[in-house]
């Protein structure tokens, strides 16, 4: 339940949280549960079951954060586990991935949020490497209350709104299937207008961390 300053109750919401590869969307997310716990606020951490490369129990952030988190699988029912194990017990929901979750998943935080007056703090990214939306994001642009962008920025220098895919020879890859899991192995924030030149041009990109391309 949420509390304002007077100790009456406030109207929750259901926030998205959205930005590129590299926005350090998951450490913003274990940054809101410490806050929380810090104010002896109890926190729901979980995430789909899609993204386990942290381990079946673990939510790790590229910057070193890391914290003990539930996998929630594509026909898991959140609304029904939250009556069962967390009704009375939590006092925020932190969702992180949540571009993989199942659209029915998105309407059941939906109805936490409106039914029990629960916190619902979604992070993740809003479209894939085609700049298509996941469905989990595009449920969330349609029925949340507040959607907020954490921004991150290009090697120009502009802002970054593409998740690009990088194949093994350095180019981006424009064809294939949504799911490729992956962090700087894999993919890199680009500009939009980057990332077009690049396909265009079939420029070789170096991802960050990872050293120059392999010469082919």
């Amino acid at each position: 339940m949420v509390k304002n300053k007077k100790g009456g109750l406030s109207l929750a919401k259901l926030y998205f949280k959205y930005g590129a590869m590299g926005s350090s969307k998951t450490a913003q997310a274990l940054i809101t549960k410490y806050n929380y716990e810090e104010n002896e606020l109890k926190v729901w951490l979980i995430k789909p079951s899609a993204d386990v490369r942290d381990g079946a129990s673990r939510l790790r952030s590229r910057i070193g954060l890391e914290a003990e988190v539930e996998i929630l699988p594509p026909e898991g029912d959140v609304y029904a586990r939250f009556q069962a194990d967390q009704l009375g017990h939590c006092d925020v929901i932190i969702v992180d991935e949540c571009q993989f979750l199942m659209e029915d998943q998105v309407d059941q935080l939906r109805a936490i949020v409106d039914d029990f007056n629960v916190p619902v703090m979604c992070f993740g990214l809003r479209t894939d490497f085609q700049c298509h939306l996941f469905a989990g994001s595009r449920r969330l642009m349609e029925v949340a209350d507040t959607i907020q962008e954490i921004k991150t920025i290009c090697d120009c220098g502009a802002k970054a709104t593409v998740n690009a895919r990088i194949g093994a020879d350095g180019k981006i890859v424009t064809e294939g299937a949504q799911l490729l899991l992956g962090g700087n192995d894999s993919y890199i924030a680009m500009c939009h207008k980057c990332w077009v030149r690049g396909i265009r041009e079939g420029k070789r990109i170096k991802l960050h961390g990872m050293g120059e391309p392999i010469p082919l």
